[in-house]
């Protein structure tokens, strides 16, 4: 069958579904909710008193008052416009105002799997509101104990698919990072090779490694993650290549929430001497580097990528939008079917 462009645009933009998607950093949830656009939805998050976090549609089954303006009841929700209480299984169990409505006890929203890991919570976006989750799998370095990381977190004003690009391009790093105090080394022209992997691929300079950032894995493990080392000079303290596992989800149209785990194999003393350095030196320096990425990237044209002219270096990114497309139609065509 036919998937039409705009269909087809609409779930790139939005994102695909049955997936897990990194949405905030775990400390960003509290038992005070929270209103969030990911992924084509507006979703309400909070904590009951043990801790535990929820995420429900942002939106009350009566007459669509956000739930985020409500009062947590533990696992439940109570809607601040009439009072009807919503649990964590999107199911409405008190109507206050009709005791015994056909509202009562009806899966009248929409619940999203939540797990934590790594610092961030994560939210399963199924294809429908019953689309019963896969196990929530990340990159083994993400909780390996003698990994030592830091969950960096910001929101960018530009289309998750231009941050995308953006990790599955070494080359710009010898560019637009040339001056930072971890980019400046390398060649400025390369060969790059693609190098298929289980769960994904790798984009890579020909000849050039620990060098500069010489290399791009993607991985798809039902949640999607870029991965990168930048090499250290000894002055850069224990721990070797500096490892980053990289994860975007769309917001509102035009905003991007960006994370960014910033990892190194350290153990013992030399770990606490490696967060000791990276907090007083070189997290600042860090921000620098992703700020020179921000910039460029919110200052792009709608519609900029149009009207690319591509050359070898875009192998990564074309070989990544191509997966994309064909996992998208993909699950266009399986929805139409059903």
């Amino acid at each position: 069958m036919t998937i039409s462009a705009d269909a087809l645009e609409t779930r790139l933009r939005t994102g695909l579904r049955n997936q897990w998607y990194a949405v905030l950093p775990s400390n960003q949830v509290t038992a005070t909710p929270v209103s969030i656009y990911r992924c084509g939805f507006r979703i309400v998050l909070w904590r009951d008193h043990t801790g535990r976090a929820y995420a429900l549609e942002d939106h009350c089954p009566h007459r669509g008052a956000p739930l985020s303006q409500g009062t947590p009841l533990g696992n439940k929700i109570a809607c601040p416009y009439h009072g009807v209480q919503v649990d964590a299984d999107d199911v409405a169990v008190k109507v206050p105002g009709a005791p015994g409505c056909r509202l009562e006890g009806m899966h009248a929203t929409r619940s999203f799997p939540l797990e934590e890991r790594g610092g961030a919570v994560f939210l399963f976006v199924g294809e429908t509101k019953d689309t019963p989750p896969t196990p929530l799998r990340v990159p083994p370095e993400l909780e390996d104990p003698e990994y030592s990381h830091f969950v960096c977190y910001t929101e960018w004003g530009g289309d998750y698919r231009y941050v995308i690009d953006n990790v599955m391009d070494p080359m710009h790093g010898t560019f637009l990072h040339h001056h930072s105090h971890s980019m400046s080394e390398g060649e400025a022209t390369a060969n790059f090779q693609i190098v298929e992997t289980e769960h994904g691929f790798v984009f890579e300079k020909e000849g050039q490694r620990d060098v500069n950032f010489d290399w791009t894995e993607f991985i798809d493990i039902g949640s999607m993650w870029l991965k990168l080392e930048i090499p250290y000079p000894k002055t850069g303290g224990p721990g070797g290549n500096f490892m980053i596992l990289g994860s975007c989800s769309p917001m509102q149209d035009g905003w991007s929430a960006v994370f960014f785990w910033r990892l190194r194999k350290v153990s013992g003393w030399q770990r606490d001497a490696w967060r000791f350095l990276y907090r007083n030196r070189l997290e600042g320096r860090h921000w620098h580097v992703l700020e020179q990425d921000r910039v460029l990237i919110e200052d792009y044209e709608p519609g900029a990528n149009q009207r690319e002219i591509l050359y070898q270096h875009d192998a990564g990114l074309v070989r990544l939008r191509r997966y994309l497309k064909q996992k998208a139609e993909k699950q266009l065509e399986t929805l139409a079917h059903a």
